[in-house]
């Protein structure tokens, strides 16, 4: 195996790794805002399940990102290095600000922005980019809504019970939780797992796009790991700046999440864990009342979602035509 195929292993599973580290608030923030269970605890529940979500539901988003969006045949492994560069740079700033932004977005920004740079506007395909963009565009509101729906399900069925039901809802969230991590193994890991083998197939090692057992095995290990160590800064804010978070609250949010997160994973469909978990967390808590939203917190993660891809787009494309001039 080549250098460049080595270093392109590499950089993916770095990629998947810092993945799992920035989503992870997405999956156990309201389990631990709500005290349903401590940090450590949630953080481990939900990497066993990231790791075995791949296994069980299969490869479907991989396929997505490694076949649908770009045509193999017409791009090099200096695209794909480039991609990836681009997207682990704007996890690690994002991470480091604190910021919840997608690194869905951030990855196919960077697939774009080298693309266009390296094998130009032929090499994408039409369909593929407009089946990618629908599904992360739409989920987030999907998202919204079910969280508001879901919820106002849930109080009109409890509506005559005792404060003994929280009991209930704290210990429901194994379940929730848990659902809500193996959906997100099933789609977030599952991108790295297509960038990796687009470039064996790029490089010719392989002559069709078929993912490989160790490749499924290495990127669930990546992100499973990532999610263990866990984004604190990034835990906090989708935890507590919302709104404070009850029992209820994170029960519902992580059962609409869940069924959006597994739905788009079914049909192919790659979608930003953090859009659809913070969308739902909004819908939950709109669903009490509009004011106990804190919609301003709403409006900054939506700016960093808006800006992603362009800016990885632009940093991906910047860092295929440096490389370039030393090739």
């Amino acid at each position: 195996m080549t250098a460049s195929m080595l270093a392109l292993i590499v950089l993916a599973l770095i990629f998947d790794f810092l993945n799992g580290v920035h989503d992870s608030s997405n999956i156990v923030a309201t389990m631990i805002a709500s005290r349903a269970f401590n940090p450590r605890t949630a953080l481990g529940t939900a990497a066993i399940a990231n790791f075995l979500g791949p296994f069980i539901f299969g490869v479907a988003v991989a396929t997505t990102i490694g076949a649908e969006v770009v045509d193999e045949n017409a791009i090099t492994i200096t695209v794909i290095l480039a991609a990836l560069v681009s997207a682990i740079v704007w996890n690690i700033l994002t991470w480091f600000l604190g910021i919840p932004s997608s690194s869905s977005h951030a990855l196919i920004g960077g697939i774009l922005g080298a693309v266009l740079i390296g094998a130009g506007p032929a090499a994408i395909k039409p369909d593929g980019l407009m089946k990618v963009l629908v599904f992360l565009f739409i989920s987030p509101i999907i998202g919204l809504a079910a969280g508001f729906i879901f919820t106002r399900v849930v109080f009109f069925l409890s509506r005559a019970a005792t404060p003994r039901i929280n009991w209930f809802f704290r210990k429901a969230q194994i379940i929730s939780a848990t659902g809500l991590a193996l959906s997100h193994g099933s789609n977030d890991a599952q991108k790295t797992m297509g960038i990796i083998t687009l470039g064996l197939v790029t490089t010719g090692y392989m002559t069709t796009f078929q993912v490989p057992v160790w490749v499924i095995f290495a990127c669930a290990t990546a992100i499973g790991l990532g999610t263990m160590l866990g984004g604190w800064s990034l835990i906090k804010t989708l935890g507590a700046r919302f709104y404070k978070i009850r029992a209820v609250d994170g029960f519902c949010a992580q059962s609409t999440s869940a069924l959006v997160i597994l739905g788009s994973s079914l049909l192919g469909g790659p979608v930003s864990t953090t859009q659809v978990v913070s969308s739902a967390i909004m819908g939950v808590g709109a669903a009490e009342r509009l004011n106990k939203v804190r919609w301003g917190v709403g409006k900054e993660i939506a700016f960093a979602w808006l800006v992603t891809i362009p800016a990885t787009v632009v940093l991906s494309a910047g860092i295929y035509w440096f490389v370039s001039l030393f090739s």
